[in-house]
């Protein structure tokens, strides 16, 4: 695996400072049953990392002592931590509300077999990566059959509700390589019909995300000799108008030990939360602290968020 954080101080990104926290994000381990090309998170089935019962009462006790009323659950497959179930519930017994970005096929593993059901139950918003509409395109990125069970997921959640009612489906859209996506409201209008009529699915919303130049994805490109041309290319296409609206400014984003980062991906490349006098902060101790005005850790892959349209965990930031 390639480190990419060296690379990233050619450019200069801007200085940023948070805003008043709005969501906790909170990656509950790089376990997955997946290994895609594209993963920032470097998550597959040989990984071990999961979030521990004590850390997530930790979480469940900052949320119960701040404002925040978004909790946004990662991974890897969040599902695969054994203490997922308890955190949403705890969650929404707190007014809560809960995304679960979820990358479909979970649903389909032994002893997830009741997992859509649950999710309904707690009206959880999911967040389903489905990188094409495609499947060629879908098995060439994440592994042959994968489109099909994303499909039947997709035909699950529907049935209990989701993308027609008032359980929220959204889907996550992914370039296929060194490029940045396309306009998202065309794209989500190509998804929603040929989805709806080759397998009646129906969805909310398509957000459309660059891929980041690190972990799995970053060391793709510096094996392949593309890393400069792609950093070249977020630069280039950075509009200043996108700094208003990255979602550093108002998320925080712990890791499976409870260490706390600005975003999921400083949290890959080992970029803790700026906090005077600290090396890294849990999140237990920042209870009570106010973070408006806080500088953020930045580097050079942030040109993914800004560049073009824009890139965040809610898809693009301007038309």
């Amino acid at each position: 695996m390639h480190a990419t954080l060296p690379l990233m101080r050619q450019y200069g990104f801007p200085a940023l400072r948070r805003r008043r926290v709005e969501t906790l994000q909170v990656n509950l381990g790089y376990k997955c049953n997946q290994s895609c090309v594209h993963c920032h998170v470097n998550a597959g089935p040989q990984r071990t990392e999961l979030m521990s019962r004590e850390t997530t009462a930790d979480v469940l006790t900052f949320l119960s002592l701040s404002s925040i009323r978004i909790l946004d659950v990662t991974g890897g497959a969040p599902e695969l931590n054994p203490w997922f179930r308890e955190l949403v519930l705890r969650a929404r017994e707190l007014g809560v509300h809960v995304i679960d970005r979820c990358n479909l096929t979970i649903l389909e593993e032994p002893g997830q077999e009741d997992l859509a059901a649950f999710l309904a139950a707690q009206r959880v918003e999911v967040i389903a990566s489905l990188p094409c509409y495609s499947e060629e395109l879908v098995d060439r990125q994440r592994g042959k059959g994968v489109y099909g069970k994303g499909i039947r997921a997709l035909q699950r959640l529907n049935a209990l509700g989701y993308g027609a009612g008032d359980l929220v489906l959204n889907l996550v859209y992914n370039p296929q390589g060194p490029s940045l996506p396309p306009a998202q409201d065309k794209l989500e209008a190509d998804y929603k019909r040929i989805l709806g009529e080759a397998h009646g699915v129906v969805f909310n919303r398509l957000f459309t995300l660059a891929n980041m130049p690190i972990q799995r994805f970053g060391s793709m490109l510096v094996s392949k000799g593309q890393f400069n041309e792609y950093m070249q290319l977020l630069h280039g296409a950075h509009r200043p108008e996108n700094l208003e609206a990255v979602m550093c400014r108002t998320l925080l984003s712990v890791d499976w030990q409870g260490t706390v980062y600005d975003c999921d991906f400083n949290q890959m490349l080992g970029l803790p939360l700026a906090v005077p006098g600290r090396k890294r902060v849990q999140l237990s101790e920042l209870i009570g602290r106010e973070l408006a005005g806080n500088a953020i850790a930045v580097r050079d892959h942030c040109y993914g968020c800004t560049a073009g349209q824009g890139s965040s965990c809610a898809g693009a930031l301007h038309a």
